[in-house]
């Protein structure tokens, strides 16, 4: 399980990444080219394929991973949103959206761990209400 969470940071490193290059391909971000290369040599590999997918898939699904976000926005523009917050939301949305076999309390539980690590100090409540309204969302749907 430990290489889930080590992976989901990964993934989250990475969409932060894309974020604030602006200009960087699926396989650039997949390859982990932009980690120094002592971090690249520990990498093990099943997390890193875990990492992979959720990159690729958060990517390849951002305008209905970003749609979902906004409309679970109160009052508060997506655009305003810090870029740590951002990335968090992005990969725990499309897991919620696209990856229903993982229970959607771990992928909260997951997203509020790494927001408390990297996010701002209370960052982890917004992330917490705006994944509990899109996981809402999604089961009632």
């Amino acid at each position: 399980m430990a290489s889930r969470r080590k992976g989901r940071i990964l993934a989250f490193q990475a969409l932060y990444f894309w974020e604030a290059s602006g200009n960087v391909s699926v396989e650039e971000l997949s390859s982990f080219a932009w980690l120094d290369e002592e971090k690249l040599k520990s990498l093990d590999e099943s997390m890193a394929s875990f990492s992979r997918i959720l990159i690729a898939g958060s990517l390849e699904n951002i305008k209905d991973i970003d749609k979902m976000i906004k409309s679970h926005l109160e009052n508060w523009d997506i655009s305003r949103l810090n870029r740590v917050d951002l990335a968090i939301l992005r990969i725990s949305v499309y897991t919620l959206m696209y990856q229903k076999e993982i229970s959607p309390s771990i992928v909260i539980d997951e997203a509020i761990g790494i927001c408390r690590e990297y996010g701002a100090d209370d960052s982890f409540k917004f992330i917490n209400g705006v994944l509990d309204s899109i996981r809402k969302t999604l089961s009632s749907g």
